[in-house]
């Protein structure tokens, strides 16, 4: 793999992560509600769900995946419902002043491997971001060269832009979370992101392969 290859290829990356999606929804969402340092695991949970991606696409089985109908539309369906069901979570999400409340410590009782698996099904169930690599993946590979390398090359590259960009989108909102003086200023927070998250999960739901 070469310089100019491997810079075209995380330009690509870092205008898919920077656009916002289901991903950028659960990073602040994971913000508002945990603080940013227990709102990372979120963003850790779709990094593991990427690598799955990318460990199905080398295998040769992304492929075979997307060209059956069923599968594709089993996906994309569970996707979609769980995108709107985090929605209607967050909607209806008790309003909290944050006055003079720590943002780490007052959800301090849910758990990371929960804040963790949120994020993982976010990606995992998406199959439009399996699509968009199954598309781009395979055409920065060179041949002629040990793929398994350039795999592992291309997905670290992907991985680290994607946790630095969705930790950014998680200590945004971490940082709003604290301007945040009235439980009614909470609640509209909530149900703003909680109505991107059920339109999220509608355009998934209408979405058709090209």
């Amino acid at each position: 793999m070469t310089l100019t290859t491997w810079l075209t290829y995380t330009l690509a990356v870092l205008i898919l992560c920077i656009s916002p999606g289901p991903g950028a929804l659960a990073s602040m969402s994971a913000g508002l509600r945990y603080g940013w340092v227990r709102g990372m695991w979120n963003c850790v949970g779709m990094q593991v769900a990427i690598i799955l991606h990318v460990a199905v696409i080398a295998l040769g089985l992304g492929a075979i995946l997307m060209a059956s109908e069923h599968t594709f539309t089993v996906m994309k369906w569970c996707g979609a419902l769980y995108l709107i069901y985090l929605g209607i979570q967050k909607w209806r999400e008790a309003p909290t002043s944050f006055d003079s409340v720590d943002a780490n410590a007052k959800f301090k009782d849910t758990s990371r491997r929960g804040i963790f698996m949120q994020g993982f099904w976010v990606d995992l169930t998406n199959p439009k971001g399996l699509i968009f690599l199954l598309a781009v993946l395979p055409q920065f590979i060179d041949p002629d060269q040990p793929t398994a390398l350039q795999y592992v090359i291309l997905t670290a590259t992907l991985v680290t832009i994607d946790l630095v960009v969705m930790g950014c989108y998680t200590a945004f909102a971490s940082n709003v979370l604290r301007l945040l003086k009235k439980p009614s200023q909470f609640r509209i927070v909530n149900r703003v992101l909680g109505s991107f998250f059920v339109a999220a999960g509608g355009a998934l739901a209408v979405f058709k392969r090209g």
